[in-house]
């Protein structure tokens, strides 16, 4: 380990998304949106444990970029969230909770839901899970550009913490240094402003089309899809 470890290169940073064998399953909790499951897995050398964690639909995010006096802006939007029991910032986000429903069309339809956009160019910025341990919660972070309004008779009425979004068009170079500074706590805001950044430094090279494959979330699925995880 540590410095004796092997050393490679960005080809050698492949995930593989194979599950070890699981012995028993159990769902002792299901919530609204997200359940708890209990899992008896067996990781071969490291012998046969027992996990808890938490299964979620995924979601998607996006970082909404707009050129106003020759200046790239990002959208942010304020709102409360009680689990955390404060106001933060955020990007426009929401759960892949209509089955079927092609990721980049979640996306365009939380960016309208929550903040009256259409995107006439999508493209993938990057994919993260929230905390692999106990909260794999697959999100995409999708880069949303070709910006107009939506029009007034398509408006989503919104309800609950919706009804307080606070929106904030910020210089991208701006955002960044917020996040450098620790003024933004929220994940997917964080990694989306930071790899957008990174992304536009490249060229935007980076980028992968907006149906490219997700491996973290299809993963899941295929548990999920199993019906006990076995």
């Amino acid at each position: 380990m540590s410095l004796s470890a092997p050393r490679g290169n960005a080809t050698d940073v492949v995930e593989d998304w194979t599950s070890n064998p699981v012995i028993e399953s159990s769902v002792p909790y299901s919530g609204l949106i997200f359940d708890v499951r209990r899992d008896r897995v067996d990781l071969g050398e490291g012998g046969v444990v027992v996990r808890e964690f938490i299964e979620h639909p995924g979601a998607v995010a996006i970082v909404a970029l707009h050129p106003f006096d020759g200046v790239d802006h990002v959208l942010l939007i304020r709102q409360y969230r009680h689990a955390t029991r404060g106001h933060v910032w955020e990007l426009p986000a929401g759960l892949l909770d209509v089955a079927g429903e092609p990721h980049w069309k979640a996306a365009a339809r939380e960016l309208a839901e929550e903040v009256d956009l259409a995107a006439g160019k999508w493209d993938v910025l990057v994919d993260e899970v929230v905390s692999a341990g106990a909260f794999p919660e697959p999100v995409r972070i999708f880069l949303a550009r070709d910006l107009a309004d939506v029009p007034g008779e398509h408006l989503h009425e919104r309800h609950a913490e919706e009804l307080t979004i606070r929106p904030l068009w910020v210089p991208l170079d701006e955002a960044h240094q917020a996040a450098l500074a620790g003024r933004i706590s929220n994940s997917a805001c964080l990694i989306g402003v930071l790899t957008a950044h990174a992304a536009r430094a490249a060229g935007w090279a980076t980028l992968r089309p907006k149906d490219a494959a997700w491996p973290a979330w299809e993963a899941q699925r295929r548990a999920a899809s199993s019906g006990d995880h076995r």
